[in-house]
């Protein structure tokens, strides 16, 4: 009873806290897949995803070679089960691929724990690992300081460009009645050498959501990209030769974000534009049509007049893909002249970052508050269409001609007197213009925020809760505008970030629970909550003060660009949930 017990508070204690990685210096070719997993027995079982690790191996950029390591590192505290874990020594891919041997090592398995916990690697039936994730982790500054100091590198020589990190899942799992580490290289190795047994008893979760849990992007130091299936179990060569790797490469310098003319995010209205001008008219006798070309459509605006040296926005409203990509958008004109011909755009998804599973033993050691964001505030914009009209000016065009008169007997034909007069056979003519007026459009936002301790929270008190309890959070957004709805999009994304992770490494997408030109946002439900709450759990680590939630309500699309505000709401922190329970012995 008393076993039983400690189990049900240690859960709902890891329930209820956080996690932090630092801020992004490297590049990572990694990708992932995987998804849900069979279930396992006694003898045969993964006994949950927190049973997960990385092996990180320091190499030549160039060679390849080994600098330092192989070191594995898990969040897992594995202390109860080392002594007499199983494993192949620390022995990476490449030295597998260099011709290493598969050695069975019977006990004395060695890892260290991060200080900062690492992101989930390897799927599982509850939680998909984010990739994203793991790129922030293991391209930050925080993990390449772990990686240094465990190397003995200095960590501004790790990363000045001559060394590259090896990193491969590691997993924790009991075979045939034994605790068993490996790496997916050693996984398929040890398959192999038991003639498929473990696959056979493992199909998901060493065949498929080991196997991808890393795998490259493009090819690297002799390793080729992966470009199968990353959702079915994958074959024993597979992991051998491609699968279950990673690899960080540093510039010696903070990477900047490939260069793009905008950034979308997934499934989401937007409004795209660019400038039109001319020196000549453009009028109603003959309008202008600019065309873009997206994806594989085509979105006109026609009907675009414009008046002698004049210039004005042309757009298009479109919907983007609901997969992250990169997208080519190029503009055309049958007349006048394009401000930009070609839109590089990024279309990302901002539901990859949500913070990882929240643990009772997170600790953050050193922790200071970080400044709030100074992010910019675009409140209102303003844009225009030009329209024209015939300004009628007629005007009397002469055409003179000469009528001769008759001739008499007193003046016969030839005679030079003057016998005729001149007629004006003219005709009015329309001699007027074009006058041109610019309608303008505006369209305006404004917000609000409020950030409160969760209803389940037994012992908060108004704006004061103690760290590890949960959070909700509600953001309204009106947009006013009296423009046509083709020249806007509603009110369609908020996302809220927390200073544990020092707003940037995690953060959560609010879901429109009200959509629309006024809209609401809540926390989608956190699948960490016994209650399925909206909720967010603050680290059970964070120091007593001050708890400020920073939001980004964006995607509000004008042609003359995206309305967006920013947000904040403080609560109190004073002690812990700890301070909450006791447990003793029943007598």
């Amino acid at each position: 009873m008393k076993k039983t017990f400690m189990v049900v508070f240690l859960t709902l204690i890891m329930l209820l806290s956080g996690t932090l990685t630092a801020y992004a210096e490297g590049s990572g070719n990694v990708d992932g897949g995987g998804g849900g997993l069979n279930q396992g027995t006694k003898a045969y079982n993964w006994p949950g995803n927190s049973y997960q690790g990385v092996r990180v191996t320091v190499v030549d950029a160039e060679s390849g070679g080994t600098v330092a390591g192989p070191m594995d590192f898990s969040n897992k505290n594995l202390s109860s089960v080392a002594g007499n874990m199983f494993s192949f020594g620390k022995v990476s891919k490449m030295q597998y691929r260099n011709g290493a041997a598969l050695t069975l090592q019977t006990s004395g398995y060695t890892y260290y724990t991060p200080d900062n916990p690492m992101p989930q690697i390897i799927s599982s039936n509850s939680s998909k690992a984010s990739i994203a994730q793991i790129k922030r982790y293991f391209c930050s500054e925080g993990a390449a300081s772990m990686v240094a100091g465990k190397a003995g590198i200095d960590v501004v020589t790790l990363t000045n460009g001559s060394y590259k990190l090896v990193i491969e899942p590691v997993i924790y799992l009991i075979y045939n009645n034994l605790y068993f580490a490996m790496t997916t290289t050693e996984a398929g190795l040890y398959n192999r050498m038991v003639g498929g047994d473990l696959g056979a008893h493992f199909p998901t979760v060493v065949m498929k959501n080991l196997a991808l849990a890393l795998f490259l992007e493009k090819a690297d130091l002799g390793f080729p990209a992966y470009t199968g299936s990353k959702t079915t179990a994958r074959s024993t060569d597979e992991m051998i030769q491609t699968l279950g790797i990673g690899i960080i490469s540093y510039k010696g310098a903070p990477p900047t974000e490939a260069e793009y003319d905008a950034v979308y995010r997934i499934d989401t209205d937007v409004i795209t534009s660019t400038t039109l001008s001319t020196t000549g008219e453009i009028n109603n006798d003959a309008k202008a049509t600019v065309t873009f070309s997206i994806g594989g459509r085509s979105y006109q605006m026609s009907g675009v007049v414009i008046p002698e040296n004049g210039s004005q926005l042309v757009w298009v409203k479109w919907h983007t893909p609901s997969e992250p990509c990169e997208i080519t958008i190029n503009i055309s004109t049958n007349k006048g002249r394009l401000a930009t011909t070609t839109i590089r755009a990024n279309v990302v998804d901002l539901n990859e970052n949500p913070p990882p599973d929240p643990m009772a033993d997170d600790r953050y050691n050193g922790y200071s508050r970080p400044s709030l964001p100074a992010g910019q505030n675009v409140a209102s914009l303003s844009w225009g269409i030009w329209r024209c009209w015939w300004h009628a000016n007629w005007v009397w065009v002469s055409d003179w001609d000469w009528e001769s008169g008759s001739h008499s007997s007193s003046c016969p034909a030839g005679c030079t007197s003057s016998h005729g007069h001149w007629v004006d056979n003219g005709e009015w003519e329309d001699q007027g213009w074009y006058d041109y007026a610019l309608d303008t459009y505006s369209a305006s936002l404004s917000t609000a925020m409020r950030i409160t301790p969760d209803e389940k929270n037994p012992t908060a008190s108004g704006s004061t809760l103690k760290s590890g309890y949960g959070i909700n959070m509600t953001a309204t957004a009106d947009m006013r505008s009296g423009a046509p709805a083709s020249h806007i999009t509603q009110v369609q994304t908020c996302v809220a970030y927390f200073p544990e992770f020092h707003y940037t490494d995690y953060w959560r997408l609010l879901k429109p629970t009200s959509p629309g030109y006024s809209a609401q946002f809540e926390f989608q439900r956190n699948e960490y909550s016994t209650y399925n709450r909206r909720t967010h759990f603050t680290p059970v680590w964070f120091p007593d003060g001050n708890y400020t939630v920073y939001a980004q309500v964006i995607d509000a699309w004008t042609p003359a660009g995206m309305l967006q505000m920013h947000l904040n709401d403080t609560l109190t922190i004073h002690d812990n949930l700890f301070s909450d329970w006791h447990v003793r012995p029943l007598n």
